[in-house]
Protein backbone atom coordinates (compact mmCIF):
# COMPACT_ATOMS: atom_id res chain seq x y z
CA UNK A 1 0.00 0.00 0.00
CA UNK A 2 2.50 2.64 1.18
CA UNK A 3 2.13 5.64 -0.30
CA UNK A 4 -0.54 5.07 -2.76
CA UNK A 5 -3.30 5.01 0.36
CA UNK A 6 -3.74 8.71 -0.01
CA UNK A 7 -4.80 8.53 -4.16
CA UNK A 8 -8.36 8.24 -4.77
CA UNK A 9 -9.65 5.00 -6.45
CA UNK A 10 -9.95 5.70 -10.06
CA UNK A 11 -12.95 3.80 -10.43
CA UNK A 12 -14.42 5.58 -7.49
CA UNK A 13 -13.86 8.90 -9.04
CA UNK A 14 -15.24 8.11 -12.91
CA UNK A 15 -18.28 7.09 -10.75
CA UNK A 16 -18.47 10.46 -9.20
CA UNK A 17 -18.11 12.54 -12.42
CA UNK A 18 -21.64 13.27 -13.02
CA UNK A 19 -21.98 14.59 -9.51
CA UNK A 20 -19.44 17.51 -10.90
CA UNK A 21 -20.61 20.15 -12.88
CA UNK A 22 -18.82 21.93 -15.17
CA UNK A 23 -18.74 25.15 -16.01
CA UNK A 24 -20.73 25.49 -19.05
CA UNK A 25 -23.22 23.46 -17.24
CA UNK A 26 -23.57 26.07 -14.85
CA UNK A 27 -23.66 28.71 -17.18
CA UNK A 28 -26.88 26.81 -18.50
CA UNK A 29 -28.33 26.44 -15.30
CA UNK A 30 -28.00 30.25 -14.54
CA UNK A 31 -29.68 30.77 -17.81
CA UNK A 32 -32.92 28.64 -16.76
CA UNK A 33 -32.68 30.31 -12.86
CA UNK A 34 -32.83 33.60 -14.54
CA UNK A 35 -35.95 32.79 -17.14
CA UNK A 36 -37.44 31.22 -13.96
CA UNK A 37 -36.78 34.36 -11.24
CA UNK A 38 -37.91 36.55 -14.32
CA UNK A 39 -41.41 34.50 -14.86
CA UNK A 40 -41.36 34.94 -11.12
CA UNK A 41 -41.77 38.66 -11.28
CA UNK A 42 -43.81 39.37 -13.42
CA UNK A 43 -47.38 39.36 -13.49
CA UNK A 44 -48.82 37.31 -16.51
CA UNK A 45 -46.56 34.20 -16.00
CA UNK A 46 -46.27 33.97 -11.94
CA UNK A 47 -48.92 31.76 -11.47
CA UNK A 48 -47.30 29.22 -13.60
CA UNK A 49 -44.05 29.83 -12.78
CA UNK A 50 -41.70 27.27 -10.55
CA UNK A 51 -39.57 29.94 -8.54
CA UNK A 52 -42.23 32.23 -7.37
CA UNK A 53 -40.06 35.55 -6.48
CA UNK A 54 -42.42 36.30 -3.62
CA UNK A 55 -42.83 40.21 -3.26
CA UNK A 56 -41.88 40.49 0.98
CA UNK A 57 -42.87 44.37 1.21
CA UNK A 58 -39.85 45.41 2.87
CA UNK A 59 -38.05 48.32 1.04
CA UNK A 60 -36.16 49.98 3.46
CA UNK A 61 -32.64 48.72 4.43
CA UNK A 62 -31.25 49.65 8.07
CA UNK A 63 -29.10 52.71 8.10
CA UNK A 64 -27.95 52.66 11.70
CA UNK A 65 -30.24 54.84 13.54
CA UNK A 66 -32.73 52.59 14.86
CA UNK A 67 -32.73 52.29 18.09
CA UNK A 68 -35.36 50.91 20.99
CA UNK A 69 -36.37 47.22 22.62
CA UNK A 70 -37.52 44.95 19.91
CA UNK A 71 -38.59 41.33 19.75
CA UNK A 72 -37.89 38.25 17.50
CA UNK A 73 -39.34 34.84 17.25
CA UNK A 74 -37.63 32.52 14.67
CA UNK A 75 -38.97 29.58 13.39
CA UNK A 76 -37.47 27.69 10.95
CA UNK A 77 -36.20 24.43 11.20
CA UNK A 78 -36.06 22.13 14.09
CA UNK A 79 -35.46 24.81 16.74
CA UNK A 80 -37.55 27.81 17.24
CA UNK A 81 -36.07 30.71 19.23
CA UNK A 82 -36.86 34.15 20.88
CA UNK A 83 -35.35 36.88 20.63
CA UNK A 84 -35.23 40.30 22.77
CA UNK A 85 -32.76 42.99 21.23
CA UNK A 86 -31.72 46.42 22.05
CA UNK A 87 -30.51 48.61 19.95
CA UNK A 88 -28.43 51.83 20.85
CA UNK A 89 -26.18 54.88 19.54
CA UNK A 90 -23.11 53.94 17.82
CA UNK A 91 -24.10 50.21 16.57
CA UNK A 92 -24.67 49.68 20.09
CA UNK A 93 -26.96 45.93 19.89
CA UNK A 94 -27.78 43.66 23.24
CA UNK A 95 -29.37 40.56 22.56
CA UNK A 96 -31.06 37.73 25.00
CA UNK A 97 -32.66 35.24 23.15
CA UNK A 98 -33.70 31.63 24.17
CA UNK A 99 -33.63 28.54 22.17
CA UNK A 100 -37.01 25.89 22.44
CA UNK A 101 -37.29 22.67 20.56
CA UNK A 102 -39.58 21.46 18.35
CA UNK A 103 -40.95 18.01 19.42
CA UNK A 104 -41.21 15.76 16.45
CA UNK A 105 -45.18 15.41 16.92
CA UNK A 106 -45.73 19.52 16.94
CA UNK A 107 -43.81 19.55 12.98
CA UNK A 108 -46.01 17.00 11.96
CA UNK A 109 -49.28 17.38 14.07
CA UNK A 110 -52.23 20.36 14.18
CA UNK A 111 -51.08 24.05 13.08
CA UNK A 112 -53.06 25.01 16.31
CA UNK A 113 -50.78 22.87 18.35
CA UNK A 114 -47.88 24.32 16.76
CA UNK A 115 -48.69 28.01 17.19
CA UNK A 116 -49.91 27.26 20.88
CA UNK A 117 -46.08 25.88 21.22
CA UNK A 118 -44.94 28.97 20.00
CA UNK A 119 -47.41 31.03 22.20
CA UNK A 120 -46.32 29.01 25.40
CA UNK A 121 -42.24 29.54 24.97
CA UNK A 122 -42.77 33.17 23.96
CA UNK A 123 -44.52 33.80 27.29
CA UNK A 124 -42.00 31.84 29.37
CA UNK A 125 -39.30 34.22 27.75
CA UNK A 126 -41.19 37.11 28.28
CA UNK A 127 -41.53 36.65 31.62
CA UNK A 128 -37.90 35.34 32.48
CA UNK A 129 -37.25 38.74 31.28
CA UNK A 130 -39.96 40.72 33.30
CA UNK A 131 -40.66 42.43 29.55
CA UNK A 132 -44.65 40.51 30.25
CA UNK A 133 -46.50 43.75 30.46
CA UNK A 134 -44.26 45.94 27.75
CA UNK A 135 -45.70 45.91 24.61
CA UNK A 136 -43.11 46.01 22.26
CA UNK A 137 -42.97 45.49 17.91
CA UNK A 138 -42.25 41.48 17.16
CA UNK A 139 -40.38 40.91 14.02
CA UNK A 140 -41.49 36.95 13.43
CA UNK A 141 -38.73 35.34 11.50
CA UNK A 142 -41.24 32.12 9.45
CA UNK A 143 -38.83 30.45 7.19
CA UNK A 144 -41.22 28.79 5.08
CA UNK A 145 -42.68 29.88 1.49
CA UNK A 146 -45.03 32.57 1.79
CA UNK A 147 -47.55 34.81 -0.20
CA UNK A 148 -47.85 38.26 1.61
CA UNK A 149 -50.24 40.61 1.56
CA UNK A 150 -48.20 43.12 3.06
CA UNK A 151 -45.37 43.72 6.25
CA UNK A 152 -47.65 42.00 8.78
CA UNK A 153 -49.63 39.65 6.42
CA UNK A 154 -48.22 36.40 4.93
CA UNK A 155 -50.17 33.42 4.09
CA UNK A 156 -48.18 29.99 3.71
CA UNK A 157 -48.03 28.56 0.46
CA UNK A 158 -46.48 25.06 1.65
CA UNK A 159 -44.74 23.19 4.77
CA UNK A 160 -40.45 22.54 3.82
CA UNK A 161 -37.84 20.95 5.59
CA UNK A 162 -39.59 18.34 7.70
CA UNK A 163 -42.76 20.48 8.80
CA UNK A 164 -46.26 19.27 7.73
CA UNK A 165 -48.80 20.96 10.58
CA UNK A 166 -52.54 20.79 9.32
CA UNK A 167 -54.52 23.47 8.89
CA UNK A 168 -52.23 26.17 7.87
CA UNK A 169 -51.71 26.54 4.38
CA UNK A 170 -53.66 28.83 3.08
CA UNK A 171 -53.82 31.05 6.37
CA UNK A 172 -51.98 34.28 7.82
CA UNK A 173 -49.20 33.18 9.91
CA UNK A 174 -49.15 36.18 11.40
CA UNK A 175 -52.94 36.08 12.58
CA UNK A 176 -52.70 32.05 13.42
CA UNK A 177 -49.63 33.50 16.12
CA UNK A 178 -51.42 36.76 17.35
CA UNK A 179 -54.90 34.30 18.20
CA UNK A 180 -52.67 32.19 20.22
CA UNK A 181 -51.31 34.92 22.00
CA UNK A 182 -54.30 35.89 22.67
CA UNK A 183 -56.28 33.08 24.26
CA UNK A 184 -53.60 32.81 26.89
CA UNK A 185 -54.06 36.75 27.88
CA UNK A 186 -50.64 36.69 29.31
CA UNK A 187 -48.49 38.92 27.27
CA UNK A 188 -49.11 41.24 24.51
CA UNK A 189 -47.10 42.00 21.09
CA UNK A 190 -47.29 44.35 18.72
CA UNK A 191 -46.44 41.84 15.45
CA UNK A 192 -44.47 44.68 13.33
CA UNK A 193 -43.26 42.16 10.08
CA UNK A 194 -43.01 39.07 9.13
CA UNK A 195 -40.04 37.53 7.12
CA UNK A 196 -38.01 34.60 5.90
CA UNK A 197 -34.79 33.90 7.33
CA UNK A 198 -33.35 35.01 3.94
CA UNK A 199 -34.73 38.65 4.25
CA UNK A 200 -33.19 38.39 7.81
CA UNK A 201 -29.97 37.46 6.95
CA UNK A 202 -29.94 40.59 4.17
CA UNK A 203 -31.06 42.94 6.81
CA UNK A 204 -28.27 42.01 9.84
CA UNK A 205 -25.67 42.46 7.05
CA UNK A 206 -26.70 46.04 5.77
CA UNK A 207 -26.88 46.54 9.35
CA UNK A 208 -22.72 46.97 9.11
CA UNK A 209 -22.31 46.99 4.92
CA UNK A 210 -24.35 49.24 3.45
CA UNK A 211 -24.13 47.51 0.11
CA UNK A 212 -25.80 43.82 0.94
CA UNK A 213 -28.38 43.55 -1.77
CA UNK A 214 -28.47 39.65 -1.31
CA UNK A 215 -29.41 37.45 1.87
CA UNK A 216 -28.53 33.60 1.02
CA UNK A 217 -29.30 30.28 3.31
CA UNK A 218 -27.41 27.44 3.36
CA UNK A 219 -28.83 25.53 5.98
CA UNK A 220 -31.30 23.11 6.70
CA UNK A 221 -32.68 24.52 2.96
CA UNK A 222 -31.61 26.61 0.59
CA UNK A 223 -33.26 29.81 -0.50
CA UNK A 224 -32.47 33.59 -1.48
CA UNK A 225 -33.71 37.28 -1.41
CA UNK A 226 -32.68 40.37 -2.81
CA UNK A 227 -33.23 43.91 -3.63
CA UNK A 228 -35.10 44.06 -7.11
CA UNK A 229 -36.29 47.59 -8.89
CA UNK A 230 -39.43 48.39 -7.82
CA UNK A 231 -40.91 48.45 -11.88
CA UNK A 232 -39.35 45.15 -12.16
CA UNK A 233 -42.01 43.89 -9.69
CA UNK A 234 -45.12 43.80 -11.26
CA UNK A 235 -46.95 42.23 -8.23
CA UNK A 236 -46.21 45.08 -6.08
CA UNK A 237 -48.98 46.75 -5.07
CA UNK A 238 -47.15 48.34 -2.05
CA UNK A 239 -45.59 52.36 -2.62
CA UNK A 240 -44.49 52.80 -5.67
CA UNK A 241 -42.90 56.00 -4.96
CA UNK A 242 -39.56 54.02 -3.47
CA UNK A 243 -37.13 52.63 -5.52
CA UNK A 244 -36.67 49.34 -4.62
CA UNK A 245 -38.61 45.92 -2.68
CA UNK A 246 -36.87 42.65 -1.22
CA UNK A 247 -38.01 39.50 -3.54
CA UNK A 248 -38.32 36.37 -1.67
CA UNK A 249 -36.99 33.87 -4.32
CA UNK A 250 -38.15 30.71 -2.93
CA UNK A 251 -35.50 29.15 -5.36
CA UNK A 252 -35.63 25.73 -3.65
CA UNK A 253 -38.26 24.82 -5.43
CA UNK A 254 -35.91 25.65 -8.77
CA UNK A 255 -36.09 22.58 -10.90
CA UNK A 256 -39.54 21.31 -9.87
CA UNK A 257 -40.36 21.61 -13.75
CA UNK A 258 -37.62 19.30 -14.79
CA UNK A 259 -35.28 22.09 -15.48
CA UNK A 260 -32.29 20.55 -13.42
CA UNK A 261 -32.60 16.41 -14.84
CA UNK A 262 -30.00 17.10 -17.17
CA UNK A 263 -27.76 17.59 -13.81
CA UNK A 264 -29.95 15.18 -11.25
CA UNK A 265 -28.34 11.55 -10.60
CA UNK A 266 -30.07 8.62 -9.28
CA UNK A 267 -28.61 9.85 -5.78
CA UNK A 268 -30.99 12.83 -6.05
CA UNK A 269 -33.88 10.60 -7.14
CA UNK A 270 -33.10 8.24 -4.61
CA UNK A 271 -33.12 11.41 -2.00
CA UNK A 272 -36.57 12.91 -3.68
CA UNK A 273 -38.66 9.72 -3.67
CA UNK A 274 -37.98 8.79 -0.02
CA UNK A 275 -38.87 12.49 1.64
CA UNK A 276 -41.54 13.54 2.83
CA UNK A 277 -42.33 15.98 -0.37
CA UNK A 278 -41.28 14.24 -3.88
CA UNK A 279 -41.30 16.01 -6.74
CA UNK A 280 -40.90 19.11 -4.69
CA UNK A 281 -37.86 21.67 -3.59
CA UNK A 282 -35.57 19.70 -6.22
CA UNK A 283 -32.62 22.49 -6.21
CA UNK A 284 -32.83 22.65 -2.00
CA UNK A 285 -32.33 18.77 -2.35
CA UNK A 286 -28.93 18.95 -3.89
CA UNK A 287 -27.73 22.00 -1.43
CA UNK A 288 -28.75 21.83 1.41
CA UNK A 289 -27.86 20.57 4.81
CA UNK A 290 -30.92 18.50 5.59
CA UNK A 291 -29.81 16.12 2.58
CA UNK A 292 -26.29 16.43 2.11
CA UNK A 293 -25.51 13.74 4.47
CA UNK A 294 -27.98 11.45 2.93
CA UNK A 295 -26.23 12.15 -0.48
CA UNK A 296 -23.07 11.01 0.70
CA UNK A 297 -24.20 7.93 2.12
CA UNK A 298 -26.28 6.96 -0.83
CA UNK A 299 -22.90 6.81 -2.91
CA UNK A 300 -21.05 4.95 -0.12
CA UNK A 301 -23.86 2.32 -0.02
CA UNK A 302 -23.61 2.10 -4.17
CA UNK A 303 -19.70 1.81 -3.69
CA UNK A 304 -19.69 -0.59 -0.56
CA UNK A 305 -21.91 -3.07 -3.01
CA UNK A 306 -20.03 -2.94 -5.99
CA UNK A 307 -16.94 -3.99 -3.68
CA UNK A 308 -14.97 -0.87 -4.20
CA UNK A 309 -15.11 0.12 -0.59
CA UNK A 310 -14.99 -1.40 2.70
CA UNK A 311 -13.90 -4.52 0.79
CA UNK A 312 -17.50 -4.59 -0.27
CA UNK A 313 -18.25 -4.90 4.06
CA UNK A 314 -20.89 -2.49 5.25
CA UNK A 315 -22.81 -2.40 8.55
CA UNK A 316 -26.35 -1.91 9.40
CA UNK A 317 -25.92 1.69 10.78
CA UNK A 318 -24.27 2.57 7.22
CA UNK A 319 -27.12 0.91 5.22
CA UNK A 320 -29.47 2.94 7.61
CA UNK A 321 -31.20 6.06 5.90
CA UNK A 322 -30.99 9.11 7.47
CA UNK A 323 -27.56 8.01 9.43
CA UNK A 324 -25.08 9.91 8.07
CA UNK A 325 -25.53 13.36 9.18
CA UNK A 326 -24.13 16.43 7.27
CA UNK A 327 -21.87 17.50 10.58
CA UNK A 328 -19.98 14.34 9.31
CA UNK A 329 -19.14 15.63 6.02
CA UNK A 330 -17.47 18.64 7.51
CA UNK A 331 -15.45 17.04 9.42
CA UNK A 332 -14.32 14.75 7.26
CA UNK A 333 -13.22 17.51 5.13
CA UNK A 334 -11.75 19.26 8.22
CA UNK A 335 -9.18 16.00 8.28
CA UNK A 336 -5.59 17.25 7.24
CA UNK A 337 -4.40 16.02 3.83
CA UNK A 338 -3.29 12.76 4.38
CA UNK A 339 -4.43 11.97 7.89
CA UNK A 340 -7.99 10.52 9.02
CA UNK A 341 -8.56 11.05 12.33
CA UNK A 342 -12.18 12.71 12.07
CA UNK A 343 -12.89 10.01 9.16
CA UNK A 344 -11.89 7.25 11.23
CA UNK A 345 -14.21 8.44 14.26
CA UNK A 346 -17.29 8.93 12.02
CA UNK A 347 -16.60 5.47 10.35
CA UNK A 348 -16.51 3.81 13.66
CA UNK A 349 -19.68 5.25 14.59
CA UNK A 350 -21.02 3.77 11.88
CA UNK A 351 -19.60 0.40 12.64
CA UNK A 352 -17.04 0.68 9.57
CA UNK A 353 -13.81 0.41 11.98
CA UNK A 354 -12.40 -1.93 9.42
CA UNK A 355 -11.92 0.52 6.75
CA UNK A 356 -8.09 1.36 5.63
CA UNK A 357 -6.29 4.44 4.36
CA UNK A 358 -7.55 3.85 1.02
CA UNK A 359 -11.00 3.66 2.09
CA UNK A 360 -11.19 7.17 4.57
CA UNK A 361 -9.46 8.68 1.24
CA UNK A 362 -12.47 7.44 -0.73
CA UNK A 363 -14.87 8.39 1.39
CA UNK A 364 -12.70 11.86 1.85
CA UNK A 365 -13.21 12.29 -1.76
CA UNK A 366 -17.11 11.03 -2.20
CA UNK A 367 -17.88 13.88 0.63
CA UNK A 368 -15.57 16.49 -1.10
CA UNK A 369 -17.16 16.14 -4.84
CA UNK A 370 -21.30 16.25 -2.98
CA UNK A 371 -20.15 19.22 -0.89
CA UNK A 372 -18.67 21.31 -3.92
CA UNK A 373 -21.18 20.77 -6.17
CA UNK A 374 -23.74 22.20 -3.59
CA UNK A 375 -21.34 24.83 -3.60
CA UNK A 376 -21.13 24.93 -6.73
CA UNK A 377 -25.02 25.37 -7.10
CA UNK A 378 -25.48 27.59 -4.71
CA UNK A 379 -22.57 30.12 -6.32
CA UNK A 380 -24.15 29.79 -9.77
CA UNK A 381 -27.64 31.10 -8.40
CA UNK A 382 -25.95 33.74 -6.55
CA UNK A 383 -23.97 34.75 -9.50
CA UNK A 384 -27.24 34.86 -11.36
CA UNK A 385 -28.68 37.35 -8.84
CA UNK A 386 -25.26 39.55 -8.77
CA UNK A 387 -25.34 40.22 -12.61
CA UNK A 388 -29.36 40.80 -12.93
CA UNK A 389 -28.69 43.47 -9.98
CA UNK A 390 -25.89 45.11 -11.96
CA UNK A 391 -24.45 47.31 -9.47
CA UNK A 392 -20.79 47.64 -9.51
CA UNK A 393 -20.01 45.98 -5.65
CA UNK A 394 -22.45 43.56 -4.25
CA UNK A 395 -22.38 42.18 -0.63
CA UNK A 396 -23.59 39.00 0.16
CA UNK A 397 -24.91 38.20 3.33
CA UNK A 398 -25.14 34.35 4.22
CA UNK A 399 -26.04 32.24 6.93
CA UNK A 400 -27.07 28.64 7.62
CA UNK A 401 -25.32 25.69 8.73
CA UNK A 402 -23.51 24.41 5.92
CA UNK A 403 -22.39 27.67 5.07
CA UNK A 404 -20.91 28.40 8.65
CA UNK A 405 -19.46 24.69 9.73
CA UNK A 406 -18.37 23.36 6.48
CA UNK A 407 -13.92 24.17 6.13
CA UNK A 408 -14.00 24.87 2.47
CA UNK A 409 -17.61 26.30 1.60
CA UNK A 410 -16.63 30.14 1.82
CA UNK A 411 -13.88 29.63 -0.35
CA UNK A 412 -15.17 27.48 -3.03
CA UNK A 413 -18.05 29.56 -3.70
CA UNK A 414 -15.27 33.02 -3.42
CA UNK A 415 -13.76 31.31 -6.37
CA UNK A 416 -16.83 29.71 -8.43
CA UNK A 417 -18.83 33.19 -8.35
CA UNK A 418 -15.64 35.12 -9.18
CA UNK A 419 -16.35 32.92 -12.38
CA UNK A 420 -19.61 33.18 -12.94
CA UNK A 421 -20.12 37.17 -12.42
CA UNK A 422 -20.20 39.07 -15.15
CA UNK A 423 -16.34 40.66 -15.72
CA UNK A 424 -15.96 43.81 -14.00
CA UNK A 425 -19.09 43.41 -11.34
CA UNK A 426 -17.49 43.05 -7.42
CA UNK A 427 -18.55 41.02 -4.70
CA UNK A 428 -18.19 39.68 -1.00
CA UNK A 429 -19.43 37.41 0.96
CA UNK A 430 -20.18 38.43 4.65
CA UNK A 431 -21.27 35.28 7.34
CA UNK A 432 -24.76 36.61 8.98
CA UNK A 433 -24.43 37.24 12.72
CA UNK A 434 -27.29 35.85 13.38
CA UNK A 435 -29.29 37.05 11.03
CA UNK A 436 -32.91 35.36 11.54
CA UNK A 437 -33.04 36.64 14.77
CA UNK A 438 -31.41 40.11 14.34
CA UNK A 439 -32.45 40.69 11.13
CA UNK A 440 -35.98 40.01 12.01
CA UNK A 441 -35.75 43.18 14.70
CA UNK A 442 -34.07 45.20 12.60
CA UNK A 443 -36.57 44.85 10.19
CA UNK A 444 -39.12 45.82 13.10
CA UNK A 445 -37.00 48.16 14.09
CA UNK A 446 -37.18 49.76 10.64
CA UNK A 447 -41.18 49.68 10.34
CA UNK A 448 -41.15 51.42 13.86
CA UNK A 449 -38.68 54.24 12.33
CA UNK A 450 -41.52 54.49 9.64
CA UNK A 451 -44.43 54.73 11.91
CA UNK A 452 -41.94 57.55 14.05
CA UNK A 453 -41.59 59.45 10.51
CA UNK A 454 -45.47 59.15 9.96
CA UNK A 455 -46.76 59.09 13.62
Amino acid sequence: MGMRSNYVNNMIRERCEELQLSDEQLREIMKRLLDNIERGLARDTHAASIVKCFVTYVQDLPNGTERGKFMALDLGGTNFRVLLIELGENMHFDMKSKIFAIPQHIMVGPGKQLFDHIADCLGAFMKEHHIEHECLPLGFTFSFPCVQKGLTKGLLVRWTKGFDCEGVIGQDVVELLEQAISHRNEVTIDVTAILNDTTGTLMSCAWKKHDCRIGLIVGTGSNACYVEKVENAQLFDGDRSKPYVLINTEWGAFGDDGALDFVRTEFDRDIDNNSINPGKQLHEKMISGMYMGELVRLVLVKMTNDKLLFNGQGSDLLFKRGNFFTKYVSEIESDKKGTYASCRQVLEELGLGHATDQDCANVRYVCQVVSTRAAHLASAAVATLINKIQEESVTVGIDGSVYRYHPHFHNLMMDKIATLVTPGLKFDIMLSEDGSGRGAALVAAVAARGHAKTA
